[in-house]
Formats: structure tokens, sequence, C-alpha cells
């Protein structure tokens, strides 16, 4: 079943090649989707410039040849693709399970076009299903910014990884921070950027140019803001 699951991840990639174009700046996203994007952009030797949203991203684009940029040099990106954990009907987003979600927005933010791509196990009724939304801390604030998320209904924890607290690429750490149905993305993604030390947060409301689906059929579906 995962290597089903992989192939039609593999299949997404290189579906995804046609909204890539010879000379346009990539972003390129993070997590199992989105690798499986930046192997097919490396097989098909199509010209681009990457934008990488981690260390991993960039270590990975480089190893298959893709020139990698920085947000200094290459300021407006044409297309970013990326992965994400949830998706709503609104293609509204949970992501962060990778760590990366900070870069992963700002490399959103400027983009033309933002593509996401996902297996079907990630459309949800309502953000929030599958219980968990990260959020990026700054350490020295994760005392306070664990009890006004806690204040606010969920239940912050921090992020470890091999038994040690998982430290992202920015040098933050991350409280997964358990939930219900999200009701109202947008307030509560207001509500704990509001918290001194909240770097950034899973939330990804109304960034989403389209979002292509790889159903367990083989098809590839479409779909865009309604």
């Amino acid at each position: 079943m995962e290597q089903n699951g992989q192939d039609h991840l593999e299949a997404l990639g290189r579906y995804a090649l046609r909204f890539a174009r010879p000379g346009d700046v990539i972003g390129l996203g993070t997590g199992r989707a989105a690798s499986a994007f930046i192997n097919a952009l490396g097989a098909s030797l199509i010209q681009v410039r990457g934008v990488p949203t981690s260390r991993a991203s960039e270590d990975l684009g480089r190893s298959l040849g893709i020139e990698v940029v920085s947000l200094a040099d290459a300021p407006k990106i044409d297309t970013d693709f990326d992965g994400a954990d949830e998706v709503d009907p609104r293609l509204n987003l949970i992501k962060g399970y990778g760590g990366a979600l900070v870069r992963e927005k700002i490399v959103a933010a400027s983009s033309r076009r933002f593509i996401v791509l996902v297996g079907e196990e990630k459309l949800v009724k309502r953000l929030g299903a599958r219980g968990t939304l990260p959020v990026e801390v700054v350490p020295f604030g994760v005392p306070l910014a664990a009890r006004k998320i806690a204040a606010l209904g969920l239940k912050p924890k921090v992020r470890q990884q091999d038994g040690i607290d998982f430290v992202t690429d920015n040098g933050n750490l991350i409280l997964d921070c358990g939930v219900k149905d999200i009701r109202n993305p947008a307030r509560l993604d207001r509500e704990l950027l509001s918290i001194p030390g909240v770097v950034g947060t899973g939330l990804f409301v109304g960034m989403a140019s389209m979002v292509l689906v790889a159903r367990s059929s083989g098809k590839i579906e479409t779909l865009r803001p309604r």
C-alpha cells in the first residue's frame, strides 16, 4: 500500500511539470509530494531556478542539478509547488508536519501561483481532522506561548524527534497543538499570531491557487478555490 501511494505521488510530481516552464523561478516545497515533484523536475531537464523551503529540499534540488537561489536573488517566484497535511473544501490548508511551515509560507506568499500536491487521503471536510496543528515558536517564548495557546482550547506539546526537541531550520521549536474541528481557520490563525514568540502557524488560509489530487484510481484531479 505504501509503495502504491508513492507511485501515485511520483505520477503526481510528473503531472505537475505541465505548470513549470523553462526560465521560471520555482518554489521547491518540503515533504513526500514536494520531493516527488523535485525529482520529476530534475529528471525533466527543464531549466529553472529553485527557491527551497528547507535544507532538505535545497539538498535534493542541488543533487539533481537544479540551480538553487535565495529570495534575495529571486524575490518574485513564478510558481510554488508544495504538499499539505490537510486540505479543506475551500482549499485552506494545514501544513508543517515536516517542520518547514514558516519557510513554506514565506515562499508561498512570494509566489504568483501556489500549487498544492496531495494524495486523496489529505482531503478533509474541516481543518483539524487529523488532530494536530503545528505552530513555530522561538525557544525563549515557549512557556508563554504554550499557556496562551492552551487558553484558546488547544493542547500544545513541544515536538520531539529521537527523544530530543525538534529544531526547525530557523532555530525555533514547534508546538504540535492538539485540535478538533477548526471552524474559523482565519480567526484562529490571527489569534495564534498575536501571541508573542509565535513565528508562524501551519494554517494556510486562502493561499492555494489550485490543488492537484492523486486519487487511488491513478487519476489526477484539479481543485480550484470556490
